[in-house]
């Protein structure tokens, strides 16, 4: 029988938004840090506790072509994500991006901020599925009819030895 899990209220998957989008920023393999924000925000949109508030001219232009991210406000916070066909032709486009603006500061950790939004999202860990399949452990077992150290055994020696 699954556990039901306490629900995670909006202001806390406001705040592990906000630290998992700054240390997507940083990372040298940002996809995963960037999907996990991405399909928590439209979940949030889904359930209407995100709000969309407009677009904003992209800071970083793909390809020298400018283009446009979604606003969305969690909570107190702002985030951008990728557009969508529908929101060109109904939000208004609000130009460049504030830079004086800056969300809330949060002391939370990376880990705790991702377990946060894997509990709303109902999602697994991924690194506790990959270290669950690493357990398994393997012996070594010499492929030809050398021993390790360079003696010669027979094949019915060999086939002997990894019934072991």
């Amino acid at each position: 029988m699954k556990e039901s899990t306490p629900k995670v209220s909006v202001e806390n998957i406001a705040q592990a938004l906000y630290v998992v989008n700054r240390h997507a920023k940083t990372a040298p393999d940002p996809r995963h840090l960037y999907t996990l924000k991405k399909k928590a925000i439209q979940q949030l949109l889904q359930k209407k506790q995100a709000k969309k508030i407009g677009l904003h001219f992209s800071d970083h232009p793909k390809y020298s072509h400018q283009h446009s991210t979604l606003l969305v406000q969690v909570a107190d916070y702002y985030f951008h994500i990728p557009p969508t066909k529908q929101d060109f032709q109904t939000l208004s486009h609000l130009g460049n991006v504030d830079q004086t603006f800056r969300n809330p500061k949060t002391n939370l950790s990376l880990s705790k901020a991702k377990n946060v939004l894997y509990q709303y999202l109902d999602w697994k860990d991924p690194s506790k599925q990959q270290q669950n399949s690493k357990k398994k452990s393997y012996s070594y077992q010499p492929s030809s009819a050398f021993s390790p150290w360079g003696q010669f055994t027979t094949w019915s020696q060999q086939t002997h030895r990894r019934k072991r």
